[in-house]
C-alpha cells in the first residue's frame, strides 16, 4: 500500500487530507509539526510527503531539505500564495505546490501525478470482491474478468478513489470525460447504469437528488 506522510499543524486540514486519501486507498500518517515529521521520516519509509511550509519547530523548507536523503517526493500544501514562494518551493525540489484552500479532488489528482513520476502508483484497488488492476486496466469480480469500456473503467476508478463522497454530476463528468459539462446527464447516467449491472453495484452507486452520485461503502 502507498504510504503518505502529511505534515500539517491545522488539525481540520490534516484530517480532511488524511480522510480523502484513505478513502482513495492510501495509508496516511499525520505529523503536527516539523520535528514530528522528521521523526516519522527516520522511523518509516514513505512514498510521498505532503508538507505545509509554516510548521512549528522545523519549517517546511528545512524539512524539504531534510527529506532529500530519503528520496521521497514532496508536495507543498500551503497558504503562502505569492509567486516567489511557489518558485522557491519548486526550485528547492518540490514536485508540486498547492495553495490553500484547495479542492480534495484536485489534491488527489496531483498526488497521483507525483506518484506516477516516481513509479509509485498503487497497482491494485479492491472493494468487496471487485479488483481493479491499475497497470493493465483490467477489472475482475470474484476472480472473473469483467469487460468494461475505457470510460466505464475510468468512471469506476473515479468512484473507487472517492468512496463515501457526494459527487456532483458535473464534477464526475469533467474528471472522467475531461471536457466541459453542459447539463446533459444521459451519457453519465447510462454509464452508471451499465456499471451497476456489470458489477452488481446497485446498492453502492447511490443517486443523490439534485447533486449526483455517491459510491457508498459498507461503512458509510
Amino acid at each position: 500500500m502507498i504510504k503518505i506522510l502529511i505534515a500539517e499543524d491545522d488539525p481540520s486540514i490534516s484530517e480532511l487530507i488524511s480522510f480523502s486519501l484513505r478513502k482513495a486507498g492510501y495509508k496516511t500518517t499525520v505529523a503536527s509539526d516539523g520535528a514530528e515529521a522528521a521523526a516519522e521520516l527516520d522511523r518509516d519509509t514513505f512514498d510521498l510527503l505532503l508538507l505545509d511550509i509554516m510548521l512549528p519547530s522545523i519549517d517546511g523548507y528545512s524539512l524539504l531539505e531534510y527529506s532529500k536523503q530519503f528520496e521521497v517526493p514532496v508536495i507543498f500544501i500551503t497558504a503562502k500564495a505569492d509567486i516567489s514562494d511557489r518558485v522557491k518551493g519548486l526550485k528547492m525540489g518540490a514536485e508540486d505546490y498547492i495553495v490553500k484552500p484547495f479542492d480534495v479532488l484536485e489534491l488527489q489528482a496531483r498526488v497521483e501525478t507525483a506518484l506516477r513520476r516516481f513509479n509509485k502508483t498503487q497497482k491494485t484497488l479492491q472493494f468487496r470482491d471487485i479488483l481493479i488492476d491499475t497497470v493493465s486496466h483490467e477489472v475482475s469480480k470474484g476472480g472473473e474478468k469483467i469487460e468494461l469500456t475505457p470510460k466505464e473503467y475510468d468512471l469506476l476508478l473515479f468512484f473507487f478513489r472517492n468512496q463515501g463522497i457526494a459527487l456532483y454530476r458535473e464534477t464526475i463528468y469533467e474528471h472522467v470525460w475531461e471536457e466541459p459539462y453542459f447539463g446533459n446527464t444521459r451519457t453519465l447516467d447510462l454509464h452508471i447504469q451499465r456499471l451497476r449491472k456489470k458489477l452488481d453495484l446497485g446498492d453502492c452507486i447511490e443517486s443523490i437528488y439534485k447533486i449526483g452520485y455517491r459510491f457508498r461503502t459498507d461503512d458509510s
